[in-house]
């Protein structure tokens, strides 16, 4: 019998492969066994081959529209297993929704050189951690749309299909500062193989309480105290390949990041299939996390071709499926189609935006007036944070040592917001709280806490952690140098 080319015979490495392998093949299904057909009238993409680093070897290609807007919005998109980058840009619609909105789509590629079947490796801890591998890429390629088109910090996003659409979960874990929203097509939660193989990960999926959900995106990024980014999930009713519970399971992960219960607060069918959306709202009313379950459709992006203004990608190519515009009403969620104030409006944009003060837990706003403005909505990553009469505001919220972008629009008298300010960054003074997960005997190992006869406690604040063994797990937060607390529910 041939041997795999990927493959040692007789050692682990073999199980390993082999493990790998069905997992891979079962990603996309029938898509590794059947070619996809030539794409028709291809998108035209830049390819970009320097943006840093590049730790996890992917392909950078951006789309800019004809009509391209000023300081414009970025949606990073990332592709199924076997397809590619200019596959996805083809197919998905996105490009169609950019060419109507302004905004500018990077499309990120692996290759068969990272992963056999060209998946994105969200199932592995070198590429799904912040400032590893492929994630790490990820956010560098934001980093290169920011310097090189003049993308707007403030307004960044991404979305994806199956391991793309677990990826995505993975880098708005990672990289929550970053991205302001993300959209989760046929993907599943984050941080799911911390305790299941990917395979059962995808199917029947992992069934986990939101504590234990969220916990799991904040230990991704432990010191982190800003906003979280909204997510909106989509999953086709009839998926054999990531079975559907993982749109609850997602919604589950996110609703309890964001502190909201798991009852939607709205629910309403769209689009011309009927696709069932819930959405789930914060106590200010915002929309944090949005549910759509598409009826009748297996594993894939799902896509309505057609020139009408709810419609948007092809059909033809595996796993894009007659359905719904996807993209269309995922550009709607990231409010890049008006609604949510993101495209220029009436009222001009705020000049002078600074940052006047800055503290360990504040930071304070100051912009110039625009004539016939009846207040100013302020936005942080992650949304709009205040609406306020005067042209000054304070952020008591940040963490110290945190950075945060901001921009300011002003609103007229029914609430329309205008054009954006120029986003301003500024980072507080003062020591960062770091979180730290492990046993009562490596905590005492690494001088984080004591044991007197057979107990353990937190050095600094004295906190009874239980029996010195490794059995027993705690995470510490340690803030200020040298003070540790337990903070098994959440930290910082």
């Amino acid at each position: 019998m041939p041997v795999h080319p990927y493959r040692r015979e007789g050692g682990p490495s073999q199980r390993v492969a082999g493990r790998l392998l069905a997992v891979l093949a079962v990603l996309l299904g029938s898509l590794w066994l059947t070619p996809a057909p030539q794409a028709r009238a291809a998108v035209t993409l830049e390819r970009v081959t320097a943006f840093g680093a590049n730790p996890g070897a992917l392909e950078m290609y951006v789309y800019r529209p004809a009509s391209l807007a000023p300081s414009p919005a970025v949606v990073v998109a990332l592709h199924g297993c076997t397809q590619s980058a200019q596959v996805y840009a083809d197919n998905s619609g996105l490009t169609t929704v950019a060419d109507r909105h302004g905004f500018l789509v990077v499309f990120a590629g692996t290759t068969s050189a990272n992963n056999i079947n060209k998946c994105f490796n969200w199932f592995q801890t070198t590429d799904n951690r912040r400032g590893q591998g492929e994630a790490a890429s990820v956010r560098q390629m934001v980093a290169h749309a920011e310097s090189a088109y003049g993308a707007d910090p403030s307004r960044t996003f991404v979305t994806g299909l199956s391991a793309g659409g677990a990826m995505t979960s993975v880098v708005l874990a990672a990289y929550p500062d970053v991205f302001e929203a993300g959209a989760v097509v046929a993907g599943i939660p984050y941080d799911c193989t911390k305790d299941s193989g990917p395979f059962v990960c995808m199917s029947p999926g992992t069934d986990r309480t939101p504590a234990v959900w969220a916990q799991r995106v904040r230990d991704a990024y432990p010191s982190y105290g800003g906003p979280w980014p909204r997510v909106a999930v989509w999953h086709g009713d009839g998926d054999a390949t990531v079975a559907p519970v993982n749109a609850t399971e997602l919604r589950d992960q996110w609703t309890a990041v964001h502190g909201t219960d798991q009852t939607p607060d709205r629910s309403d069918t769209i689009g011309p299939n009927g696709t069932r959306r819930e959405q789930y709202t914060d106590s200010g009313g915002r929309v944090v996390v949005e549910v759509d379950r598409v009826p009748s459709i297996g594993h894939g992006t799902p896509v309505d071709p057609g020139t009408g203004p709810d419609q948007c990608g092809r059909t033809g190519t595996a796993h894009f499926i007659a359905s719904i515009c996807s993209s269309r009403w995922i550009g709607e969620f990231f409010g890049l189609t008006g609604d949510g104030g993101q495209e220029p409006g009436a009222l001009p944009a705020p000049t002078g935006l600074t940052a006047q003060a800055v503290s360990d837990t504040s930071i304070a706003l100051r912009w110039e007036a625009v004539g016939g403005a009846a207040d100013y909505a302020v936005h942080r990553a992650g949304g709009r944070v205040a609406v306020v009469s005067g042209t000054t505001w304070t952020d008591t919220s940040p963490a110290p040592g945190s950075t945060h972008t901001y921009t300011v629009a002003a609103r007229d008298a029914a609430g329309t917001e205008g054009t954006r300010s120029s986003p301003v960054t500024a980072t507080t003074t003062g020591a960062v709280a770091v979180c730290r997960t492990a046993s009562n005997y490596a905590h005492v190992q690494a001088g984080r806490a004591t044991t007197t006869g057979g107990l353990v406690y937190a050095k600094g604040s004295g906190q009874a952690m239980g029996l010195y063994n490794t059995f027993v797990t705690h995470t510490l937060k340690e803030y200020p140098a040298g003070h540790h607390t337990v903070a098994d529910g959440g930290c910082p």
